[in-house]
């Protein structure tokens, strides 16, 4: 990139307040078009959160052989899913792109290849929580993808390196879920605010974690046994944690919501990490 691309990019994010950095369980696609707890829950984010410039999403629908960030102008809304309502197929999120924010990911990502990616979109992941949080879809999103070739590691320490964006204006918003069995789901529960014990224990331990600041454990979670490898059988769900806990800042609080589990087997606790003032 040149010098002048790199003036270009950082101009058009300074003079801007610190962001929060979010993990938001996702849980249903559903929760696009239902009222809920969890709905409601996110709805409030915006009412206490500054109007962000830009924001960076990292979603657990977006699993991909390197590093790509999208740098389209207008993203396309990806359904990326199969056996719902035709209305949650007709959502629309036509919130325009960010090339700049693009290129400046690109720029402040030393760790990995970030490629500039023109195909993909916002998926489930992104639009079925941010839809609630700005419904007016007039902020610019990117997302960024998980290299599924990575280790968790390497994924903290590409976190880190976004961090710097919470300074520039960028909301950075991940979305996925703690605990995410889809095979344990207790489907005839799947309404209800109701966890087995095993994903009970496996999510207090991590809300543990992060209160402790324990990014180890956090990080080695395939080393802590039978519950964990029911609660988090495959990586992508938890992966996108690790990205708002390396864009941690020495200045953050730490406050969880929307902290309760459903049908069995999954849960909508999420995370908010902004300033202490």
């Amino acid at each position: 990139m040149s010098s002048a691309e790199t003036k270009e990019n950082s101009a058009f994010f300074q003079n801007s307040t610190t962001l929060p950095s979010l993990f938001l369980g996702h849980g249903s696609p559903m929760n696009a078009i239902e009222e809920n707890e969890f709905v409601e829950g996110l709805r409030n984010l915006s009412k206490t959160i500054p109007k962000p410039k830009a924001i960076l999403c990292i979603s657990a629908h977006w699993v991909t052989d390197g590093t790509f960030v999208t740098a389209m102008e207008n993203p396309p809304t990806i359904h990326d899913f199969g056996g719902f309502p035709k209305a949650l197929f007709d959502v629309q999120y036509p919130a325009p792109g960010s090339p700049e924010l693009a290129k400046l990911i690109q720029s402040v990502v030393i760790s990995q290849n970030v490629k500039l990616d023109y195909e993909w979109g916002l998926d489930h992941g992104a639009w079925s929580v941010i839809k609630h949080i700005y419904p007016n879809a007039d902020i610019p999103v990117v997302q960024l993808s998980m290299d599924y070739k990575i280790s968790p590691e390497a994924h903290f320490q590409l976190a880190k390196e976004l961090s710097t964006l919470r300074n520039q204006g960028v909301l950075i918003l991940a979305s996925g879920n703690i605990v995410h069995n889809l095979r344990m789901v207790a489907w005839d529960r799947l309404n209800e605010v109701y966890g087995f014990d095993w994903a009970l224990d496996v999510n207090q331990k991590v809300k543990n974690w992060i209160l402790a600041g324990d990014n180890e454990s956090l990080i080695q979670i395939r080393n802590h046994g039978k519950e964990f490898e029911w609660a988090i059988p495959t990586a992508e769900h938890y992966l996108p944690l690790l990205y708002t806990l390396g864009t941690k800042l020495d200045s953050d609080s730490i406050s969880f919501f929307n902290d309760k589990p459903v049908a069995g087997a999954l849960t909508m606790t999420s995370v908010r990490l902004e300033p202490s003032h």
